[in-house]
């Protein structure tokens, strides 16, 4: 698990530096690439739990059952994790519904503070061999 979790971490660096770069051109991709940003970071969280989930809501779910409960993370970032997923949706899936250059950025921003509360609870996944 350790290798998919790196792997994972991996694709989480590489998508919110994505987001970052759509922020100016593409608010739908930019809040999409934030969501898939915090979705691999926290996949690497519980893969070096033993865990893995097939299904986003099955991914929420276990971020609020054994990280937000638990009171191992804030319960802002369990809104935030929640928000990046209701606007991923938007940005994928909103017909006319675009996502603004406002609400990208705060995607952004909530995807940023994700990734840094897994890189503190997971310090390994940054550790150079």
């Amino acid at each position: 698990m350790k290798e998919y979790a790196a792997s994972q971490w991996q694709r989480a660096q590489r998508a919110v530096a994505s987001a970052q770069k759509l922020l100016d051109s593409d608010g739908d991709s930019a809040a999409s690439r934030a969501y898939f940003a915090a979705f691999h970071a926290l996949s690497a969280l519980f893969a070096l739990r033993g865990q893995s989930f097939s299904k986003h809501t099955a991914l929420r779910a276990a971020l609020h059952r054994e990280l937000v409960r638990t009171e191992l993370w804030p319960h802002e970032l369990g809104s935030a994790y929640d928000f990046l997923l209701d606007v991923r949706e938007t940005g994928d899936y909103g017909g006319l519904t675009e996502v603004t250059p406002e609400t990208a950025r705060m995607a952004v921003e909530k995807a940023v503070a994700i990734l840094a509360a897994v890189q503190r609870s997971c310090p390994e996944l940054t550790a150079k061999p």
